[in-house]
C-alpha cells in the first residue's frame, strides 16, 4: 500500500442528538470533537440528527401514505365539490 493516500479509518462514536443514543463503529468521517466512552476510551465524536433509534421508519411510528390519500385525490376532495361553470 502507498503511504499517505488512504483515509484515516478508525473507531468513531456517533451520537443521535434527538435522543442521546450513542454507538461506536469504524469510519473515515472527519471530526473535530472528542468524547470519553464508558470503557475509558477517548474517541472522535460525530453528531447525527437522526439514527435508527429515532427515525420513524425504524421505530414504527411512520404514517402510512395509503391512509392519507394521494395529491390528486386530496385536490379533488378539496376543490371537486364546487361545480365548474
Amino acid at each position: 500500500m502507498k503511504e499517505g493516500i488512504h483515509p484515516n479509518y478508525r473507531d468513531i462514536c456517533f451520537v443521535d442528538l434527538s435522543n442521546g443514543f450513542k454507538f461506536v463503529t469504524r469510519s473515515c468521517a472527519n471530526t473535530k470533537e472528542m468524547t470519553k466512552m464508558d470503557d475509558g476510551r477517548e474517541l472522535p465524536l460525530y453528531k447525527l440528527d437522526t439514527s435508527s433509534e429515532s427515525h420513524p421508519f425504524y421505530t414504527g411510528t411512520q404514517k402510512s401514505v395509503d391512509n392519507m390519500g394521494g395529491r390528486v385525490e386530496r385536490f379533488r376532495n378539496k376543490y371537486g365539490k364546487t361545480a365548474a361553470k
